[in-house]
C-alpha cells in the first residue's frame, strides 16, 4: 500500500468523528445498531440456546439479525460463541453481517467455540450476502436491456430516443404513471416534452427500474448534445414531473461510497415494498375462482386495467374439496350430533330426503406478467421458444401449473416481492413447486424453513411412531412427549431431498432420525428407507457403506457422547472412579462376567446383542420380570416400605434413571452410554435383517 493511501491517526479520528456525527444526525445508518426491543432479545436468547425453530420464527417476523444487545453482541456472535453450528448457518443464509477487517467480524471469528464453526465462517467468506434483495433488483433492471423474449408493452419517447418499458412497473413505482395509466390502460405509446434531455429521462427510468445511479451525467443516449448542468436540471424536472422524491438525492450521494450503498439499499427496499403493495392490490385482488370444468372458457382481454398478459391456473385438490364440503355441510344446519349422541339441527323434510351433492372442484386463475415470470427458468424457456404459450393472442393464454392455489400464490408472491413467508404445513409442496418451475432461491428458502422449523424440540417424538411406541415415551430431557401426528412427514422429506439432491434436507432427516431413533427403528417404513438408501448406489459392492446409516451413526454420536468428549467429563470419571460401574451393572451383571468398556474407556453395562422386541417402551414391571427370567435380581419388589421421614419408597420411583430397555442406571452419563450402544446394536440388527453390509 502506498504512503498516500495510508491515513494518519488524526485523519482516522476525524473520519470516525464525522461518521458518528452522521449517524447521530440520522443521515447514516449504523451497521450494527443497538436494539433493546423484546423480539430482538428473544432472538438473542434463542441463539444462546441453539433453538433453530425460534430463530427462524423471529427472522420471519422481520427482527433485525444485525442488531446488537447491551453487551455489543450480535446474534451471530452469540451463536458462534455458544457453539450452535446450525444456528450460525441459518444466520449466514439469512444475511447476517460478519465483514472482514471490522471489529464485529473479527470478534465473531475469534469467539467461535470450535473449528467447525470457524471453518464455516471462513467458507462463507464471513458473510454470504449483504444485500438479499440484489437478485430481485437485478432482474428488474435487466428488463430494460432484454431483447428476447420481448415483454415491453409501452414505448415512451423522449426527444429522438424511444424507451421500451413495462406498464405495471411504471404504475407501481411512479404515482404520475399510475394516474395516467389508470385513465388510459390501453395506451401503447407515450411522448414526453421535447425540453427534457434523454439522458435525464434515462436516469429517471433506471431509478424506477432499481438500477444504479449514473456516475457520469453526460453518458447515455444523446448525451453529447447537452451539458452536465442541463442534464442535472432535466433530472430535477423529471423527479418533480414523475414524483420521484429520491432521485436527486441518489445522484448527489454518488460521491460517498458508504452513503451510496446505504441509499441504494433503502431505495431497493422501498421499491420492493411498492411492488408488493401493487401486487396485493392488483394480482391477488383480481384472482378468479371458478369451477374446474369451466376454467378454460375464461376470456380475459389483453387490454386490462392491471396490464396482465398471461393467466396461471391452479386446481384444488380432492382432499381440499372434501374438507370444504364437510365444513359447508355443518354450517348449513344439517344433522349434527350433540355430546349425548342425539341428532340436533334442522329437521326439514328437504334436508332429510335430499342427498348432499358433492361440490365441484374449483380452479383459481391468477393474472400475471411474463416479465416477472421470467425469474423462473421454466417460464423463461417457455416464453423464449415456439410453444403455444409464447404466442400472442387476442385473449390471455391460460397456463396450468401442477400445484395447489395456495402454493401458486406463494410462488407468485416470491417472484413479485422476493418474500417467501409460508407455514411449515405446505413447505414440502412449495419445495416441489419451486423445483418444478426451476426457482432455485425459493427452493433453498423452503429447504431452510423445513430444516429449521421442522426440527422443533429435538427430543420430541417423530411423526411416524412404530407400533410399539403408541404410548407416550419419556424423552432424553425427562419430559414426556404427547402422542400425535407432527406437521411434517420425515420420510417424504428425505425422499424429496434425494430426488432434488438437496444436501441440507438429507442431513436434516438423518439428524431427525438420530434424535428420535428409538421411535423409528422398529418401523417397517424406516427399514424400507434404509433399503432405498442402499439401492441409490449403482453396482453396489460389499464394501460400500449406506449413506443414511452412516449419517445416523454420526448424529447418534453427537446426541449421546460428543458433548462429554469435548468437555473431558468421561476422562475425569474414568480417572476418579476406575473400578466403579453404574447401578445397572451392579444389579444386572453376573459375577463371572467381565465389565465392558466403550471407546473412551468408560465402564458400561453389558448390552444384549439382540434386545427383545418392544423393549424400548416396556413398563418398569415388565422390565423387572424380564430381568428375573435372565437370573437378575430385582432390587425393589414387594409393598412399599415407609422410610424414617414418613415417605414411601415409591415416591422416589420417578427419580430413578432408566435406559431405553427399562433397566436402572446410576446417572445420566451411564444411561446415555447404554442407550447409545443399544441403538447401535438395533441398527446392526436391522442391516442384518435386510441382508445389507455397512
Amino acid at each position: 500500500m502506498s504512503e498516500s493511501q495510508v491515513l494518519r491517526k488524526d485523519q482516522l479520528e476525524t473520519s470516525l468523528f464525522n461518521e458518528r456525527k452522521l449517524i447521530g444526525a440520522g443521515e447514516l445508518k449504523e451497521d450494527n445498531p443497538l436494539d433493546l426491543s423484546e423480539p430482538f432479545r428473544e432472538l438473542c436468547e434463542a441463539c444462546r440456546r441453539g433453538d433453530l425453530k425460534a430463530c427462524q420464527e423471529k427472522i420471519t417476523e422481520g427482527v433485525n439479525i444485525n442488531g446488537r444487545d447491551l453487551f455489543d453482541c450480535t446474534p451471530l456472535i452469540l451463536a458462534s460463541l455458544c457453539g450452535h453450528y446450525e444456528v450460525v448457518q441459518l444466520l449466514l443464509d439469512s444475511g447476517a453481517l460478519c465483514e472482514r477487517d471490522t471489529f464485529q467480524g473479527e470478534r465473531c471469528l475469534y469467539n467461535a467455540l470450535n473449528s467447525k464453526i470457524r471453518n464455516l465462517l471462513l467458507e462463507y467468506d464471513y458473510s454470504k450476502s449483504t444485500d438479499p434483495l440484489q437478485p430481485f433488483a437485478s432482474h428488474i433492471t435487466s428488463l430494460l436491456s432484454r431483447d428476447h423474449p420481448q415483454m415491453s408493452d409501452i414505448a415512451v419517447t423522449a426527444g429522438d430516443e424511444t424507451f421500451h418499458l413495462h406498464k405495471f412497473i411504471l404504475s407501481a413505482r411512479s404515482p404520475y404513471f399510475h394516474k395516467k395509466l389508470s385513465a388510459a390502460p390501453e395506451a401503447t405509446s407515450w411522448k414526453l416534452p421535447s425540453t427534457i434531455p434523454p439522458p435525464a429521462f434515462s436516469a429517471g427510468i433506471r431509478y424506477l427500474y432499481l438500477g444504479d445511479a449514473p456516475r457520469d451525467l453526460r453518458s447515455g443516449p444523446g448525451a453529447g448534445l447537452y451539458s452536465e448542468a442541463e442534464v442535472f436540471e432535466g433530472i430535477d424536472r423529471i423527479a418533480n414531473h414523475l414524483e420521484l422524491r429520491g432521485l436527486v438525492d441518489t445522484i448527489l450521494d454518488s460521491g460517498d461510497k458508504r452513503l451510496t450503498r446505504q441509499r441504494r439499499s433503502d431505495e431497493v427496499s422501498k421499491g420492493r415494498n411498492q411492488m408488493e403493495a401493487w401486487f396485493r392490490e392488483n394480482i391477488i385482488k383480481h384472482k378468479v375462482v371458478i369451477d374446474m370444468d369451466r376454467a378454460n372458457e375464461v376470456k380475459w382481454s389483453r387490454d386490462n386495467s392491471i396490464f396482465a398478459d398471461v393467466l396461471l391456473r391452479a386446481d384444488e385438490d380432492d382432499s381440499e374439496n372434501e374438507d370444504a364440503q364437510e365444513i359447508k355441510k355443518s354450517e348449513n344446519g344439517s344433522l349434527e350430533e350433540s355430546g349425548s349422541g342425539i341428532p340436533i339441527g334442522g329437521f326439514s323434510r328437504l334436508s332429510l330426503d335430499t342427498p348432499m351433492k358433492k361440490s365441484k372442484r374449483k380452479s383459481v386463475l391468477f393474472p400475471a406478467h411474463r416479465a416477472m415470470l421470467l425469474r423462473s427458468e421454466f417460464f423463461s424457456l417457455m416464453f423464449s421458444s415456439s410453444f403455444r404459450e409464447a404466442q400472442v393472442t387476442d385473449y390471455l393464454q391460460i397456463i396450468p401449473i401442477d400445484c395447489s392455489p395456495d402454493v401458486l400464490e406463494i410462488v407468485l408472491t416470491f417472484l413479485y416481492t422476493e418474500k417467501a413467508d409460508f407455514p411449515l404445513e405446505i413447505a414440502v409442496d412449495v419445495l416441489f413447486a419451486a423445483d418444478l418451475l426451476l426457482i432455485e432461491r425459493l427452493k433453498t428458502k423452503a429447504a431452510v424453513l423445513i430444516s429449521t422449523l421442522g426440527s422443533g424440540n429435538i427430543t420430541s417424538l417423530s411423526s411416524k411412531p412404530s407400533a410399539d411406541t403408541k404410548q407416550s415415551t419419556s424423552t432424553k430431557g425427562g419430559k414426556e412427549a404427547e402422542g400425535g401426528d407432527d406437521i411434517i412427514d420425515i420420510y417424504e422429506i428425505l425422499r424429496a431431498g434425494w430426488l432434488m439432491r438437496i444436501q441440507r434436507l438429507e442431513e436434516f432427516a438423518a439428524r431427525y432420525f438420530a434424535y428420535r431413533l428409538e421411535a423409528h427403528i422398529d418401523n417397517p417404513e424406516f427399514a424400507q428407507l434404509v433399503k432405498e438408501s442402499a439401492e441409490r448406489i449403482q453396482k453396489r459392492q460389499e464394501t460400500d457403506s449406506i449413506e443414511l446409516v452412516d449419517d445416523i451413526r454420526y448424529y447418534l454420536s453427537e446426541r449421546f457422547r460428543l458433548r462429554f468428549e469435548d468437555s473431558g467429563i468421561d476422562i475425569l470419571n474414568s480417572e476418579s472412579n476406575p473400578n466403579e460401574g453404574d447401578l445397572a451393572e451392579n444389579t444386572n451383571t453376573p459375577s463371572n462376567s467381565s465389565p465392558e468398556t466403550n471407546s473412551n474407556g468408560n465402564i458400561i453395562s453389558p448390552t444384549p446383542l439382540s434386545p427383545p422386541p418392544s423393549s424400548f417402551n416396556r413398563k418398569p414391571s415388565d422390565a423387572n420380570s424380564a430381568r428375573e427370567q435372565q437370573g437378575d435380581k430385582v432390587v425393589n419388589s414387594g409393598p412399599p416400605k415407609i422410610q424414617a421421614n414418613g415417605k414411601s419408597e415409591q415416591t422416589n420411583a420417578s427419580s430413578i434413571i432408566r435406559t431405553l430397555d427399562g433397566r436402572e442406571a446410576g446417572d445420566e452419563f451411564s444411561r446415555d452410554a447404554i442407550d447409545y450402544e443399544l441403538l447401535l446394536n438395533k441398527l446392526d440388527q436391522l442391516l442384518e435383517k435386510l441382508g445389507l453390509d455397512a
